[in-house]
């Protein structure tokens, strides 16, 4: 099985103490291994570099959230299944911790694993002419913002050809059922189940009332481009991580992508038991004494 591996060095002590056991686990069972350039330097062995063309049986991610959604961007076309575990604190994406790595990987060498496919997004930056620029491919969101100091940015925003108004806020937020648990959480919107076929339109502190977060068809195309008077330019930001500028007349596109994430699931427990637990959804006494 050829395995690629990504890590955040943020945890860097913790990701030597298990690329050994990795590489250990690996040797026994018949695991080759590909490897990102942020775990290359406390590898100590000589493999080959992840790129983009190449051949892969399983992403693993060493890290919180944030580098399976890296991880994510990494693979989004091919298919791939990932593997997240989890070394940050709330770890919503991931499989395992690091004390479950070998039966993570022994359960994955078996078959005795599901795959949970979720939607992501694919964008692309157009100017009045209607000439094309790519953007990234997210699985939890697009965000339209300022750049710097908080600032209100006007965004008109189209759902298919109909236009649904001007947003002005700090930000417009185009997500994903799983980034519905992300930014969108935070700034209002409604929490989305994996398998729902939708998208969601949040603003970020909007600044009226009649401004409220929409639900969408997964199959509808969200068009955002700054309103007139045009002043300066703005961000788009796909998962927090990868950042564009859009130009006064530019707009963004926006719509589900044809390929899916696969993330690698165990047992049997159901998507709330993953809310109950990492996002302390429900009452007070359904939370563990600290």
């Amino acid at each position: 099985m050829k395995v690629g591996v990504v890590g955040n060095p943020r945890f860097f002590q913790d990701m030597k103490v298990l690329l050994d056991r990795l590489r250990a686990y690996g040797a026994a069972n018949g695991f080759s291994f590909i490897i990102g350039p942020d775990v290359s330097e406390i590898w100590h062995q000589e493999v080959p570099q992840l790129t983009d063309d190449s051949e892969l049986d399983l992403l693993i991610t060493l890290g919180g959230d944030g580098t399976l959604l890296r991880g994510a961007r990494m693979i989004a076309s091919r298919g791939v299944p990932i593997l997240g575990v989890n070394l940050g604190r709330v770890g919503f994406l991931t499989s395992t911790g690091p004390e479950g790595l070998e039966e993570a990987l022994t359960a994955i060498r078996d078959g005795e694993y599901r795959l949970e496919s979720r939607s992501a997004l694919d964008t692309c930056i157009q100017d009045e002419t209607d000439a094309v620029r790519a953007g990234a491919v997210a699985l939890n969101d697009i965000v339209v913002h300022k750049e710097g100091v908080a600032r209100v940015v006007r965004v008109t925003v189209w759902i298919d050809d109909e236009e649904v108004g001007v947003y002005s806020a700090d930000g417009v937020i185009v997500s994903t059922p799983t980034g519905s648990t992300a930014y969108t959480l935070s700034a209002g919107g409604p929490i989305v189940m994996p398998d729902v076929d939708a998208l969601t339109i949040t603003a970020i502190c909007p600044h009226t009332l009649a401004v409220r977060p929409l639900v969408v068809s997964g199959n509808a195309v969200i068009t955002m481009q700054q309103a007139k008077p045009w002043r300066d330019e703005v961000l788009v930001s796909y998962d927090g991580q990868v950042e564009a500028t859009l130009k006064p007349q530019e707009r963004v596109v926006v719509r589900r992508s044809p390929d899916s994430v696969k993330l690698v699931r165990f047992g049997s427990k159901g998507y709330f038991a993953g809310v109950r637990k990492k996002l302390q959804w429900g009452d007070l006494d359904d939370r563990e004494e600290s």
